[in-house]
């Protein structure tokens, strides 16, 4: 990373640890297949097992409830329409409306397949409520769905009491904790947690790790079969030198998470205090307390948030528009169109987020460049968006 940039996307993915590289290395250097029997395949197996029992002892799970895959994608799908399709018997399925695509598509593609999709609502703050949760629960429900912190606009969702709703009524919950971990305490043992989306290129684990949490006694049907090497849930070769790297992310993500989050959340109010000071008209979305410690998501009266990107880019600032998935789709954001944000001002928007190397300098820098974008964003806008300034 060049030292006059500042990067405030680790959102979307942050820089490899390097003891997770190390980690990677040493066991990439190695040749064996996990499910060979001989000397080679049990090293390799090894790797995996540990890694698998330390991630289980960070978070609170048992070892075998830990089913690695390639990311948080595979892990919502699987869980998504894994329980869906093991409750043939249960038509509908219960869903948050500001859900990452990683959910929100399989859960559209469901309902397309026949299954009937009751979404949740939110409030302005992208809050679910649980009374909402209880009142819509019911034996016909064959999953409900809600991330534990949402990747746009930061708020944190109360997961404990939704997963206690699901306990009572027998139901299903899963949960998308892929921005969560890290950044907030998690415990997979939550009473009524049925399985939970981890990703391993949000906490410096290469790109193409991750895991699902998933209950020993929860049916799931496999979306991939071939081998059954984890659980008979997933098929395929098991990537023993990602497995190992993962596992030492994790660790260093969980014992690491109070301290910081402590920092992160004092850069975010200095990053959020800057924004205000030099544009009094900007709003922060999202829960103003019950929200993430890296993200600062703001929306820009009278800009278009695309113009706004890329003119911060080009002064050294690197944030997004939103979810990287959805990158240069020219929609609102259906996370704040949940949240009933008026679509003009929803196209103005950005998300800064913080990570481990994010200092005072990066802020710093936004402040220093962003009074000179918003002014070129403002006068390049459209007349509809001008007036809404």
């Amino acid at each position: 990373m060049q030292s006059d940039r500042a990067y405030l996307d680790h959102a979307a993915t942050t820089a490899l640890l390097p003891e997770a590289a190390e980690a990677w290395r040493d066991a990439a250097s190695r040749v064996g297949n996990p499910s060979s029997l001989h000397a080679a395949g049990r090293s390799a197996r090894r790797l995996v097992e540990e890694a698998r029992e330390s991630i289980a002892d960070d978070l609170h799970v048992r070892p075998s409830e830990v089913i690695f895959t390639s990311g948080g994608t595979e892990a919502d799908n699987l869980a998504v329409k894994g329980l869906a399709w093991a409750h043939p018997e249960r038509p509908r399925i219960l869903c948050s409306a500001i859900e990452h695509h990683a959910v929100l598509d399989p859960v559209v593609w469901l309902g397309e397949q026949g299954h009937e999709i009751d979404w949740l609502p939110v409030d302005s703050f992208g809050r679910v409520d649980p009374d909402v949760v209880k009142a819509r629960l019911g034996d016909d429900v064959a999953l409900c769905t809600v991330m534990w912190a949402n990747n746009e606009v930061g708020t944190v969702q109360p997961i404990a009491e939704i997963a206690a709703a699901c306990a009572e009524a027998g139901v299903p919950f899963h949960t998308d904790a892929v921005q969560a971990l890290g950044q907030l305490p998690i415990d997979g043992s939550l009473p009524g947690l049925t399985s939970m989306a981890l990703s391993g290129h949000k906490v410096g684990a290469p790109v193409g790790t991750g895991a699902l949490i998933l209950r020993r006694d929860a049916r799931v049907v496999p979306v991939v079969h071939g081998g059954g090497q984890e659980r008979e849930v997933r098929s395929g070769t098991l990537d023993a030198a990602g497995v190992a790297a993962f596992g030492v992310a994790v660790h260093h993500a969980v014992e690491a998470q109070a301290a910081h989050a402590a920092r992160l959340v004092a850069l975010r109010q200095d990053l959020i205090d800057g924004i205000m000071r030099l544009a009094p008209d900007a709003i922060v979305n999202g829960d103003p307390v019950e929200r993430l410690p890296a993200n600062v998501h703001v929306s820009f009266p009278g800009c278009e948030g695309d113009t706004l990107l890329m003119l911060l880019d080009a002064a050294g600032v690197e944030c997004s528009t939103g979810s990287a998935c959805t990158a240069g789709v020219p929609e609102p954001s259906h996370v704040l169109e949940a949240m009933g944000v008026d679509p003009g001002l929803a196209r103005g928007s950005l998300r800064f987020s913080l990570g481990c190397s994010s200092t005072s300098d990066d802020v710093d820098r936004v402040i220093e460049v962003l009074p000179a974008a918003l002014e070129r964003a403002s006068r390049a806008a459209t007349p509809r968006l001008r007036r809404t300034r």
